[in-house]
């Protein structure tokens, strides 16, 4: 695979949700929402009132009275986003969309985690990623920032979360903490809330028991994400051992939130719109800062996205929303969570390994990674491939994937299994050679996954080797008479290079929505990440592990997100006042895009990567703090956006929540202010416009671009003089087609600089047909 006075008019807006039932069921789960609101400040609870009365009152008049009305709504939406969830039969929703006050009625779509759950937090500091500058000592102090998640909740009793020598909690926040523990309460000065929403997703389960009732953290993922946003200093923090360091999350005195909208999968589906939108709704009001969401689905219309409207609805009222990218990599136009108003975040590695080798007999090495267990004894043992290990009646292919039940324990018993990466988790893989009496296990990549190998717990002594090496492994198995082998203990290592690369997994665009807005917007780390974890869950989350540890590792973009999330938090902290724009653009102008050995930064194969890929580039927090100069957006620069991509009014009001929006005459896309430049069907000459705004000490600026092969590009005017901090100017772009002998993408560069600051933008060029 997130108010004063009650208005006078109600701008309906309707997302629904269906929700998997039994075949004979009629009733299926719908999200009612109903624009904004338009509450003052100070929102009583007679304002909450009335828009619950409302709620009821349209609902009622479509099924016959309040009380059938009251029965169905399973959600009221009434601060910042104006709308309910409700159960209705498809031809009741159908006549709900007919009233002349509902702008739309859509389904509303299941959403996934973002990592790859071992199934198939970064010490930033260690890793070369935030260095002691004078400006983050000045922000780790930033109490006044909160961050919060939503995901599968939080273990409060990590360490990470410990409130211990915070001072009082800042008066803005306004949310709760609905953890029931009879030892008192869990929350902190440091977890400042937690809350659960699950109605949705108990309109798709049926009824859930009262252990649903709680945002604890049972599955690992929450409890990571959010420590890795701002989780505290721990020292000592390791898995199993290996990793022995400090962990600390990208802005580690922040407080934290909890917002728990995930829940055990059935048939795929775990995190539903109508408890992430009520999520958003909640988190604005509670006083929220930043909001990290590692979770969503196929992209699909702004105007039918539950997360990007409740996104929208957040950055209208300030609150940064960060999200990852997705998981569907590296295929193109995999990339989720487009909106321009989100920032959305790619993976990539890091240049720390948990390295557990493999030493062959004929004397070869092949470099791999594990957090495992180490061999009872670093003798050598037999080595077997899975496809020859394979039980009676299971084909080949099935048992080199060690499949669940397809290895014969009288072959596999004593032996190193060597087994492909793919179709089924790792950590199964290894459970199966473990069921069959292994030795241990060797994990091969696929073709398709190149070079990025992930450190997993695994039940087992084993290894994960890249492609090349798995190769090397394979072809030794068909030729040795013997075949005899190793694993070595895991043990962390520092430097490995190239570093940073993109993760295979990560999505990757172009923008399937707008492609003329470039996502991914940046990549962060997100492979083989340590952070807190739950001690309610194995480190593998599979049910045939019965260990906990306080730290583990995990991989994926919703590993990535929370790095972006942290960075964003201490950006709030030093400029409370700029804009999420602003915060975005800082992120993305100053990231980097090449690697530790100064070269462009490569895919997972090794090939070069594109922005396509990595967006603007790995980011470096450092320098976010201090970007010299953003471009910035404000909401009705995002409204002329939809007029742009020729939303109608009414698509208009579905996202924004808004009754009318004046479209500028001879609007272009072109002109929108973002900080990627991306140019679809180029023919003869365009000229794009950028406005920047001087967030740093006045000076001069001047421009350099770098042109795609059969392009060239020009800057007007070439230089910048900014005379006071917050002047802006704006500049032209000029783009010629020389030569271009194919419509593919090409991609350069423009850079601003005034010798200390390096403000970069991407360039993405098509050219029209010939």
């Amino acid at each position: 695979m997130l108010f004063g006075k009650f208005s006078n008019f109600l701008t309906l807006f309707i997302l629904f949700a269906v929700f998997q039932e039994p075949a004979l069921a009629i009733k299926k789960s719908y999200i009612v929402y109903l624009g904004g609101h338009s509450h003052g400040p100070e929102v009583t609870a007679a304002d909450l009132r009335r828009v619950t009365d409302s709620h009821t009152q349209l609902l009622a008049s479509f099924l016959g009275s309040e009380e059938k009305a009251n029965e169905a709504i399973i959600y009221n939406y009434k601060r910042h986003i104006n709308g309910f969830a409700a159960v209705l039969e498809e031809e009741e929703a159908a006549e709900i969309a007919k009233h002349p006050d509902v702008v739309s009625v859509f389904r509303n779509q299941a959403k996934k985690l973002h990592t790859t759950h071992s199934w198939d937090f970064l010490m930033l500091e260690r890793q070369g990623v935030i260095h002691q500058s004078s400006a983050w000592k000045k922000a780790r102090f930033g109490e006044d920032t909160i961050i919060a998640n939503l995901d599968t909740g939080v273990w409060p009793e990590s360490k990470s979360f410990s409130g211990e020598g915070y001072g009082p909690i800042p008066s803005k926040w306004k949310g709760i903490c609905q953890f029931d523990d009879k030892a008192g309460p869990l929350c902190n000065r440091k977890l400042i809330g937690a809350r659960y929403f699950n109605k949705g997703f108990q309109a798709y389960s049926g009824k859930l028991n009262s252990s649903y009732n709680t945002p604890r953290d049972t599955d690992g993922h929450g409890s990571h994400t959010l420590s890795t946003a701002a989780g505290n200093f721990v020292p000592g923090a390791s898995v199993f051992g290996v990793g022995n360091g400090t962990a600390k999350g990208g802005s580690p005195r922040a407080r934290v939130a909890a917002y728990k909208v995930c829940w055990p999968p059935i048939n795929g589906s775990e995190c539903f719109d109508a408890d992430i939108v009520k999520a958003f709704d909640t988190a604005i009001q509670d006083g929220v800062d930043v909001l990290s969401v590692s979770l969503g689905g196929s992209a699909v219309p702004y105007s039918m996205d539950g997360l990007a409207i409740a996104a929208f609805h957040a950055v209208k009222k300030g609150v940064v929303v960060v999200a990852s990218a997705g998981n569907s990599g590296p295929f193109p136009g995999s990339v989720s969570n487009v909106a321009p108003w989100i920032i959305t975040v790619g993976a990539s590695t890091i240049d720390r390994q948990f390295e557990a080798n493999v030493q062959l007999k004929n004397g070869s090495i092949l470099q791999g990674t594990s957090l495992s267990a180490p061999l009872p004894s670093q003798k050598l043992y037999p080595l077997i491939s899975a496809e020859h290990a394979r039980a009676d009646n299971v084909s080949a292919y099935d048992a080199i994937l060690c499949l669940n039940n397809t290895l014969d324990s009288k072959k596999a018993k004593g032996k190193i299994v060597v087994c492909l990466r793919g179709e089924n988790a790792r950590v199964e893989k290894g459970q199966e050679a473990y069921r069959a009496g292994a030795a241990g296990m060797i994990l091969c990549n696929d073709e398709e996954s190149g070079n990025e190998i992930i450190a997993d717990p695994h039940i087992l002594p084993a290894t994960h080797i890249n492609f090349t090496d798995g190769r090397i492994a394979f072809d030794y198995l068909k030729t040795a008479r013997n075949p005899q082998g190793l694993i070595t203990t895991p043990t962390a290592e520092y430097g490995i290079k190239p570093a940073p690369f993109m993760a295979s997994f990560s999505s990757r665009g172009p923008n399937t929505i707008t492609p003329e807005i470039l996502k991914p917007d940046i990549t962060a780390p997100g492979v083989n990440i340590i952070a807190a974890y739950s001690e309610g869950v194995s480190p593998t989350g599979a049910a045939f592990d019965v260990r906990k540890t306080p730290f583990n590792t995990e991989s994926g973009t919703s590993m990535s997100c929370p790095h972006v999330s942290g960075v964003a938090g201490l950006i709030k902290t030093l400029h409370p006042d700029w804009s999420p724009a602003a915060i975005r653009s800082a992120i993305m102008t100053t990231a980097r895009i090449r690697d530790n050995t100064v070269n462009p930064m490569r895919n997972a194969d090794y090939q070069e990567a594109t922005p396509f890929a990595y967006g603007s580039g790995h980011i470096r927090p450092n320098r976010a703090l201090d970007p010299g100069l953003v471009y910035d957006l404000s909401v009705n620069d995002y409204l002329d956006f939809l007029c742009g991509i020729g939303y109608s009014q009414t698509q208009i009001s579905q996202v924004a929540g808004i009754h009318y929006h004046k479209c500028p005459e001879n609007y272009s896309m072109l002109n929108f202010n973002n900080p990627s430049i991306t140019v679809l069907e180029v023919r003869g000459t365009v000229n794009v416009t950028r406005t920047v705004k001087l967030v740093g000490k006045p000076g001069i600026y001047a421009s350099r671009v770098r042109a795609p092969i059969g392009y060239s590009l020009a800057v007007e005017p070439r230089v910048l003089q900014f005379e006071k901090t917050g002047e802006e100017k704006s500049f032209k772009l000029i783009i010629t087609v020389k030569r271009a002998t194919s419509t593919e993408y090409g991609f350069g560069e423009l850079l601003w600089s005034d010798s200390s600051h390096y403000v970069r933008s991407p360039i993405v060029l098509s050219a029209a047909d010939p």
